[in-house]
């Protein structure tokens, strides 16, 4: 474990120190009307003024950082390449805290393609997957928790998660996790006050103080654990698929759903024959919506594909909405849907649908014939129709309440974004239960401490204060190049 590796780490340190410059395209691909390129390192200024020449003469150096200076880049035989601005932060002042240049030309790949390369021709090195957030971390300008909710709001899908990576970015996250790593620190420092100075009777004290304060910090861990399966979702989306038998009306859902005829519906039973994935908002909730080929048996291979598919898609599915034609009983047909059902390792909300014509099907049948399945995982039962958009409200608002329980204002709320996050609160929630099985059995303070301090490291874990090289590199090459 590598201690103060985030904020106090400096960047002096020889294993870690990146003493190159690196370079890379810091916008989409594609064609747009700019696209930037960005280096950081202390050669990256040199290397500007190598290539960027002012449009009202002089060189870059003789401006004021921080200033759009409009000019020409040109290559090492004076060949033309592009109009551009360039700006320059000097360090600290910048997203690495090193200096950094910024040339924001076309935004046509070639052209940005050809001026990377310049700068590598230059003297500048590529980039690595997440390298400049990299830097700002080593730095010590962001903590790993802040790190990594800068490509969650990249990617972010919804508003909802666009406000948790937001408020992470600010520290909100980790700042929770400083003040309960602080309390810890508290009390192994009282403990370690009795352990010194026997003789002033302060021992009693200072364990019936350290177990209460162990007990209010589980309370704080298993706040934030309540609501980790919640971040994650807005973070990557709820894995969502929709089932049924032929015209039962999936495609018809998936169509109200998403707002557009996005699935094709006929009366023609058999008409969706693979899969169609497309993510949408649901009350800020990114659900990651699959529409499946009707499950039936058949002797047509496309649709024989496609029910094979739909299986797939339901048992890795963190939500399934089983749709049952209203209109007509339960029959033999329904069969493959109960028995995938009951294979289904999320959640189950069963859509009766075509409530706009005579219902047949009923709650109580559904719920009698699920028992006799045993089907336990079903959420709620919702008549609909599809077509009309009835009930469609009902259903988007128990999805919400299925992520938050109900409970949570995401405005005012700390979440965990992703699974190693998760990991780290459940080991050190681990960690203080043990502390207070020592506590109990009334061993000495050196035993409580050892247990405290392992918890406050574990934490670390979720900042960068204690984590190794080897995690950190991976974290970070999940980034795009040029973040």
């Amino acid at each position: 474990m590598v201690e103060g590796f985030g904020k106090s780490q400096s960047y002096e340190d020889e294993d870690m120190q990146q003493d190159y410059t690196i370079s890379a395209i810091s916008t989409a691909m594609g064609e747009g009307g700019i696209g930037i390129v960005r280096m950081s390192g202390e050669r990256a200024i040199e290397i500007a003024a190598k290539c960027f020449r002012p449009m009202h003469g002089g060189k870059i150096t003789d401006f004021a950082a921080r200033r759009a200076l409009f000019g020409r880049i040109y290559d090492e035989d004076g060949r033309f390449l592009d109009e551009a601005i360039c700006i320059i932060m000097e360090a600290p002042h910048s997203y690495t805290c090193e200096d950094v240049v910024e040339l924001q030309c076309h935004g046509g790949g070639l052209v940005l393609q050809e001026v990377l390369s310049l700068t590598y021709r230059l003297g500048a090195s590529a980039a690595e997957p997440g390298e400049f957030t990299k830097r700002a971390f080593l730095n010590g300008r962001l903590d790993l928790s802040q790190a990594q909710s800068v490509m969650d709001m990249i990617q972010a899908k919804t508003a909802a998660s666009l406000e948790l990576a937001a408020g992470n970015l600010q520290g909100r996250l980790s700042g929770r996790i400083q003040d309960m790593r602080q309390e810890i620190l508290s009390i192994i420092a009282h403990l370690e006050a009795s352990i010194d100075f026997p003789e002033d009777d302060i021992e009693d004290v200072a364990l019936s103080e350290a177990e209460l304060k162990v007990e209010k910090l589980h309370g704080e861990l298993e706040e934030l654990l309540a609501f980790a399966d919640a971040g994650q979702i807005l973070r990557d989306g709820l894995k969502t698929a929709i089932i049924g038998k032929p015209n039962a009306g999936k495609s018809s859902l998936m169509n109200r759903i998403l707002g557009q005829e996005r699935a094709i519906v006929t009366d023609i039973p058999g008409t969706t024959r693979d899969s169609i994935e497309e993510y949408v908002n649901i009350g800020g909730i990114p659900l990651k919506l699959a529409d499946t080929a009707g499950i039936r048996e058949t002797d047509n291979l496309a649709e024989k594909i496609g029910v094979e598919r739909a299986y797939s898609h339901a048992r890795d599915a963190e939500l399934v909405l089983a749709v049952f034609d209203g209109t007509e009983l339960v029959s033999e047909q329904d069969e493959p849907i109960w028995h995938l059902l009951s294979q289904c390792r999320g959640k189950i909300i069963i859509i009766i649908n075509k409530a706009d014509l005579e219902l047949r099907l009923s709650e109580a049948e559904i719920r009698k014939i699920a028992a006799e399945k045993e089907v336990e995982e079903i959420y709620k039962i919702i008549s609909m129709s599809a077509k009309g958009g009835t009930g469609l409200e009902e259903l988007e608002e128990n999805i919400k309440n299925l992520v938050f329980a109900g409970k949570i204002s995401r405005r005012e709320s700390v979440m965990v974004s992703d699974a190693r996050q998760k990991n780290i609160l459940c080991q050190a929630m681990t960690l203080l239960e043990q502390t207070r099985v020592t506590l109990l059995s009334g061993m000495s303070e050196d035993f409580v401490v050892i247990d405290l301090r392992s918890a406050w490291e574990k934490l670390g874990e979720i900042t960068g204060d204690t984590l190794g090289e080897d995690i950190i590199d991976e974290i970070f090459s999940r980034f795009c190049i040029g973040k």
